[in-house]
């Protein structure tokens, strides 16, 4: 299973990519598999701002839906409008074109609470 470095994960199975202010948020690929295969994603609409640990979407696969929880407080800037179409795009790539939404995070600090790639893979591990 992949467990990028350069990542900051939750423990509900989100990770987080940060790029200064900004940071690209998905699930991980150790969630994905958890799931099956994924045919909706319910994502908010841009300009919402939603605080750390709390709901942001929803995710449907062929049997569960799961709730996203957002890592850090943030604004989402952008959804993967990919996702509408191609939900399997969570399933196939979920680093990379299965992103799920792009924010501005609103306190930096909340990140130090993050997981590292190691410490997400001893959680999931266990």
């Amino acid at each position: 299973m992949n467990f990028p470095a350069e990542l900051k994960y939750t423990k509900d199975h989100e990770w987080i990519r940060v790029e200064g202010d900004e940071a690209t948020i998905g699930i991980t690929e150790f969630a994905q598999r958890e799931l099956g295969d994924i045919v909706f994603v319910d994502i908010p609409t841009t300009g919402e701002e939603i605080a750390g640990n709390e709901v942001f979407g929803n995710i449907e696969a062929v049997k569960t839906v799961s709730d996203l929880f957002m890592p850090v407080t943030s604004t989402v800037l952008s959804v993967n409008e990919k996702l509408e179409d191609a939900p399997e795009l969570v399933n196939a790539d979920p680093y990379g074109d299965g992103w799920i939404v792009k924010v501005k995070i609103s306190d930096t600090t909340q990140l130090e609470s993050l997981l590292s790639a190691e410490a997400y893979q001893e959680l999931v591990d266990a």
